[in-house]
């Protein structure tokens, strides 16, 4: 096996990480809620510090991957990440859990950004789309996480056992990879200052990444109630729009890249767009088990190569640094996400959820819309 292939397994493991280490949190949060008896709003406001980390370091990820270059940025953020997963299990007051979940979602991101400049590197030596698998990798790690979760609360053990075991894997992947995480070429020209206002092509490609995490927080957050209380499925199976939609998006990222590296970048967003908004106007106008099912797969498969795309265009910027680049992209895409399923809850306290859900279709289909016009914009994307 040669090197580089060698680097493209080690990058991976290391997508793995990262999503190893948010599912397990994630398995965790009823727990924590038991724990520190807290209210719905009280617990809301907890989960609240993490996209806050998140966005404040944004700008930060954009400037150390800049300065110090993605491989130290990269395995440091690694290890503090899985580090910072045991502090939240050993955290035995609120107050202290607050300022370990912001800084637990600011590592998430930092790392974040290193793992794609990282991975623009690597899709650049292999002169074709590789960056969806790596995204796979990390969406197949979440399912991974609610495994271990799952068994290790069925046998009992507390939240810090759990997360300690998920920071010995992530100190043993760390540990096996570094020597095939080395230093990037010297980043193409660019400007390493982040706060600039991004260009024309990364405001648009920072606008795709917008609807589409727009979509993906609406999924993730409000697929289990749409089909409890729209579709009306029986309680034991409310999880099952949710399933088909992951489970779409996974498969779908590991299947774009030999779709992008035929069709091309602009194309394969044009199509998402529409499979995004066609997949939620099937669930909105049947709402039915079967159609909501198909609707959500649809969804899925849509929304899987959107935020790969837009940071594999955003990394080959000839106006910023890779790193930099990624984090302005990145910067707009996340307010998506959070606003998304706020905006959601908001229409459909005044209408219902159909309404909120055709509200994110015709976002969907802004995806293809921006990807249509003003075609000039775009003339440097092979």
């Amino acid at each position: 096996m040669d090197f580089v292939k060698k680097r493209r397994i080690a990058l991976s493991s290391l997508f793995f990480l990262s999503g190893l280490c948010f599912a397990s949190w994630a398995t965790r949060i009823p727990e924590i809620q038991l724990k520190f008896s807290l209210s719905e709003g009280e617990l809301g406001a907890l989960l609240l510090g993490m996209p806050f980390g998140s966005l404040i370091a944004l700008p930060l990820a954009g400037y150390v991957v800049h300065r110090f270059g993605s491989r130290v940025v990269l395995l440091s953020s690694g290890l503090c990440y899985g580090l910072f997963l045991v502090f939240i299990g050993l955290s035995d007051s609120l107050y202290s859990l607050s300022w370990i979940v912001v800084v637990f979602g600011m590592l998430g991101n930092i790392m974040n950004i290193a793992l794609n400049t990282h991975a623009i590197e690597i899709e650049d030596i292999y002169k074709r789309n590789i960056l969806g698998s790596f995204h796979g990798l990390w969406s197949l790690a979440g399912f991974t996480g609610a495994g271990i979760g799952g068994l290790t609360i069925y046998f009992g053990l507390p939240a810090f056992q759990h997360f300690l075991i998920v920071a010995a894997i992530v100190l043993g992947i760390v540990l096996t990879s570094q020597g095939y995480i080395i230093k990037e070429r010297k980043a193409r020209g660019g400007s390493g200052m982040v706060l600039r206002k991004p260009d024309k092509l990364l405001l648009r490609v920072g606008l795709v990444g917008f609807f589409g995490m727009m979509c993906e927080g609406c999924m993730f957050d409000w697929s289990g109630v749409y089909f409890k209380k729209v579709v009306e499925i029986h309680p034991s199976y409310v999880a099952t729009g949710y399933v088909a939609f992951m489970a779409a998006m996974a498969s779908g990222r590991f299947m774009s890249d030999a779709i992008i590296n035929r069709i091309g970048k602009i194309l394969t967003l044009r199509i998402s767009g529409v499979m995004i908004g066609v997949g939620l106007l099937l669930a909105v106008i049947f709402p039915y088990v079967v159609t909501g099912v198909m609707g959500f797969i649809l969804v899925g498969f849509g929304t899987a190569a959107v935020i790969p795309l837009s940071y594999s265009i955003a990394g080959r910027s000839k106006v910023f640094s890779p790193g930099v680049a990624l984090s302005l992209v990145a910067t707009i895409s996340f307010f998506g996400f959070l606003l998304g399923p706020p905006l959601i809850g908001f229409i459909g306290e005044l209408f219902n959820l159909r309404v909120s859900f055709t509200i994110i279709a015709v976002m969907g289909l802004c995806i293809t819309l921006l990807m249509s016009i003003r075609k000039e914009v775009f003339e440097e994307i092979k």
